[in-house]
C-alpha cells in the first residue's frame, strides 16, 4: 500500500491511498465548527477532488468527538465585557441569514455531484452545516453516540435549499419538518432505523469500516459509478454535471 503523507492544513488533514481520498475536519478544539474561511477552504479541497481523475472514492470524517459541529458560535458573540445591543445581535443574525444557506449550499452541491463517490464516516456530532454535508454523501456510515440536529429556525435563520429538500427525501415530510422547525435531535441508531444511514459502529469499527467499503467501491469502473451516481441523483437532486 502506498500512503502518501498527511498534507497538515489549518482546518483539514488530506490522505492519499490509491484511488481513495480522505479529508478530515481538523479543528477538534473547535469540534470541527464552521465559519466563512473553513467552508471555503472545503470546498477548494472538494474542487481538488473532483479534478483528480486518479479518485474513485472520498472519505470525509472528523477528528475528535465531532464530525463537524456546525456554525461557529464565535460569529455572534461580541467581544469579552461588550454590552450584546439587541439591535446589532438582530442585524448580525440577518446577515448571516442571507450568507450561511448560500454558502452551505453551494459546498453541498459541490459534493453530492462529485463524479467520486463519497462516504461520510460521521465519527460525532453532525450539526448544521455539519448534517446538511452528511446528507450529500453518497454512503454515510456513523459511530453509536453520533448525533445529528438543524439548529437553525432556533437561530431565527431559515433551513433550506438542497440540503433541505434532500433532508426530507431521506426522511419523509412530517419527520423533516420536525427535524428542521423543532430543531429536533436524532441519535444514530434512529436515522439507521428511518434508513437515513447506512451503519452504525461501535467507534474504534468506524475507519476500518469506512475504508473497506471505499476498497471495495475502487475496484469497480469509474465511469460506470459516476453515470449510475448522477442517474440516482437526478431524482433528488436533478442533472448538474461540472
Amino acid at each position: 500500500m502506498n500512503v502518501e503523507p498527511h498534507q497538515m492544513t489549518e482546518n483539514f488533514l488530506v490522505e492519499t491511498d490509491g484511488a481513495i481520498t480522505t479529508i478530515t475536519f481538523n479543528r477538534p478544539e473547535r469540534r470541527n465548527c464552521l465559519d466563512e474561511g473553513v467552508i471555503l477552504d472545503f470546498e477548494r479541497r472538494l474542487q481538488a477532488v473532483r479534478d483528480d481523475r486518479e479518485c474513485r472514492v472520498l472519505i470525509v470524517t472528523g477528528k475528535g468527538a465531532a464530525f463537524c459541529a456546525g456554525a461557529d458560535t464565535a460569529m455572534f458573540k461580541a467581544p469579552a465585557g461588550a454590552v450584546v445591543d439587541p439591535g446589532e445581535r438582530r442585524r448580525r443574525m440577518g446577515e448571516f441569514g442571507k450568507r450561511w444557506p448560500r454558502l452551505i449550499g453551494r459546498t453541498f452541491d459541490v459534493l453530492a455531484h462529485l463524479d467520486q463517490i463519497t462516504i461520510g464516516a460521521i465519527n460525532g456530532y453532525a450539526v448544521g452545516g455539519g448534517w446538511s454535508f452528511a446528507l450529500a454523501f453518497d454512503f454515510a456510515i456513523a459511530v453509536e453516540d453520533a448525533e445529528f440536529w438543524v439548529p437553525e429556525v432556533d437561530l431565527e435563520v431559515p433551513y433550506r435549499g438542497a440540503p433541505a429538500s434532500v433532508l426530507a427525501a431521506r426522511l419523509g415530510p412530517w419527520r423533516a419538518k420536525e427535524a428542521i422547525l423543532l430543531c429536533r435531535h436524532y441519535k444514530a441508531e434512529e436515522l439507521l432505523a428511518m434508513g437515513a444511514l447506512n451503519r452504525v459502529v461501535k467507534p474504534d469499527a468506524l475507519m476500518p469500516a469506512a475504508r473497506e467499503l471505499a476498497k471495495a467501491i475502487a475496484a469497480k469502473s469509474r465511469d460506470a459509478l459516476a453515470a449510475s451516481k448522477r442517474d440516482i441523483n437526478a431524482v433528488f437532486l436533478g442533472h448538474r454535471p461540472f
